[in-house]
């Protein structure tokens, strides 16, 4: 059972930054594609970023919200993914969710507790 936990959330005033982390309990990223989700008050929850698994060759993928502020990304021991989120905006208030999907057998899903990200002045 793999286990994710996220953090670096908190509260920052608009236009300011943020680093999410995803710690995974074992070396997973080669063979999981990664993604990042948030889920924000009164709303469903929605992909923002992703990345492929190593052997798929890392790509990512943005929701057009956020694209050209957040930057999805992971570190090369393959047991952490990072969210760096600039230019933040009220909007982007919600908790954040890391999600690993095994790149072949997709019933292995795994969702971290989530961390939350307020924007607010």
């Amino acid at each position: 059972q793999v286990q994710l936990v996220e953090s670096g959330g908190g509260l920052v005033q608009p236009g300011g930054s943020l680093r999410l982390s995803c710690a995974a309990s074992e070396s997973i990223f080669s063979i999981y594609d990664i993604g990042w989700y948030r889920q924000g008050p009164g709303k469903q929850r929605e992909v923002v970023a992703g990345i492929t698994s190593i052997t798929s060759g890392g790509y990512t993928t943005y929701v057009g919200s956020v694209k050209g502020r957040f930057t999805i990304s992971r570190d090369n021991a393959g047991k952490t993914v990072y969210l760096q989120m600039n230019s933040l905006k009220p909007e982007d208030t919600a908790v954040y969710y890391c999600n690993a999907v095994h790149r072949q057998q997709r019933m292995y899903n795994y969702w971290g507790q989530g961390t939350q990200v307020t924007v607010s002045s």
